[in-house]
């Protein structure tokens, strides 16, 4: 009990002010007697948006730095941040004047299907089958002999069984799918 009233006096206790960023954020600390550590929070100015609140004041709150950054610091900090985006963006603009020197810089037109690589030159550096004269009739004939291999062999020469709901058949005149469980 003595630790609840503790805190809830504590918010009536003094807090102290210990800065506020360009945006008009506010920020606080006062000490614990009971857990003997500074609370430190933030009273914004407009809405609650967290992510109106800059790294080093984030990092103060989070307890990561031990002081909270003067005025003179997060200046120097912005204005480092204004010279990084603007080397980023002449950078980007000598990379694209770079790459319009060279002709390198390839604008994608149609988005769908591609097509698949030129294998042509690929295929030359293989020797060329036994049964064609050229590269091409050869791998021709090699791919038609590759699909008479995979084709099922269909004999025609029996009359198709009926199909009925009892097994039928043994041994090679076994047909799969011609039996079907009665229902």
């Amino acid at each position: 009990m003595s630790r609840l009233w503790a805190k809830v006096a504590g918010l009536f206790r003094s807090k102290s002010f210990i800065g506020a960023d360009k945006t008009g954020n506010k920020y606080f600390s006062r000490m614990e007697e009971i857990d003997v550590k500074e609370k430190r929070w933030v009273v914004f100015r407009r809405e609650e948006d967290p992510t109106s609140v800059p790294v080093e004041w984030i990092c103060w709150l989070n307890g990561q730095r031990k002081r909270a950054p003067t005025p003179e610091e997060m200046a120097e900090l912005e204005a480092r941040r204004e010279r990084v985006k603007l080397n980023v963006a002449r950078l980007k603009k000598e990379e694209e004047e770079r790459k319009a020197r060279e002709g390198t810089g390839r604008k994608i037109t149609s988005i769908g299907k591609v097509e698949g690589p030129d294998l042509s030159s690929f295929v030359r550096h293989f020797p060329p089958d036994s049964k064609g004269d050229k590269p091409e009739e050869a791998s021709e004939e090699a791919d038609q002999s590759r699909v008479k291999e995979h084709e099922p062999e269909i004999v025609t020469a029996e009359p198709p069984e009926p199909k009925t709901t009892e097994p039928s058949g043994s041994g090679s005149s076994f047909r799969p799918g011609t039996w079907q469980p009665p229902s």
